[in-house]
């Protein structure tokens, strides 16, 4: 395992063979490589050493201080405690698709039908996910922008999405013109789709408009999921 440290007091070409010196003579360190420009030095051990025990094997001049951790371990703690944060961030949008779907259940669970829970799904879907995005009708045309390939070329789609997104939702809860409001889901979607699945595999951190600029959600795979969702949705309502 390799452990990255901060090493201060050292001003030349001695310090740092003196540093790597001390640390080498220590029972299962296995090498040392001291940067004298950046301050650090990078240990290689066969088990872990406490901080403390290199410290001591440095003379008083020099301090010792951990930078990073690079272990063989599937997942640091500092990995664990993104996903904490990610799933914290993704809590507003897992609560709303939650209480859509319970909704679409609970309209019809004395008289069940697919296309009808579907239908349902998708309106109150869109309905309330343009809601959030009308709260702030200047700023999310430019988050929208940020991964939606079409909204990049042209601004005014970004501008009108949330209005779409309300006349399809009324489209499918009202039954008006239902295979058009597929169609159109396609192709919305299956547009945002392919800037969502962009996004995600070049792993840039960016914010998802799907809920407007209101809440602060992370572009993560969830997005990804619930625009495949509805695309499914609009594919086996069109095709069976």
């Amino acid at each position: 395992m390799k452990h990255t440290y901060k090493i201060e007091g050292m001003t030349c070409g001695g310090c740092k063979a003196s540093v790597e010196k001390y640390l080498n003579e220590l029972n299962d360190v296995t090498s040392v490589v001291v940067n004298l420009e950046k301050g650090e030095a990078e240990i290689e051990m066969k088990a872990h050493i406490d901080t403390k025990e290199l410290q001591n094997a440095l003379p008083e001049k020099y301090t010792l201080s951990e930078k990073n951790v690079f272990t063989s371990a599937p997942q640091s703690s500092l990995e664990i405690e993104q996903e904490k944060s990610k799933l914290k961030q993704l809590k507003p949008l897992l609560l709303i698709i939650f209480y859509i779907v319970s909704a679409s259940i609970l309209l019809h669970y004395k008289n069940w039908s697919w296309s009808s829970f579907m239908l349902d799904f998708m309106g109150l879907f869109y309905i309330v996910f343009s809601f959030f995005k009308m709260l702030d009708l200047k700023g999310f045309p430019k988050s929208f922008s940020m991964y939606d390939p079409l909204a990049k070329r042209l601004p005014i789609y970004g501008k009108i999405y949330p209005f779409i997104e309300t006349a399809l939702g009324l489209m499918f809860l009202i039954r008006i013109e239902v295979n058009i409001a597929l169609i159109i889901t396609l192709v919305i979607l299956g547009i945002t789709t392919i800037g969502v699945t962009k996004t995600l595999f070049d792993k840039k951190s960016i914010k998802c408009a799907c809920l407007g600029t209101a809440l602060k959600l992370p572009m993560t795979e969830a997005t990804f999921i619930e625009n495949a969702i509805m695309i499914v949705m609009a594919i086996f309502m069109l095709f069976y």
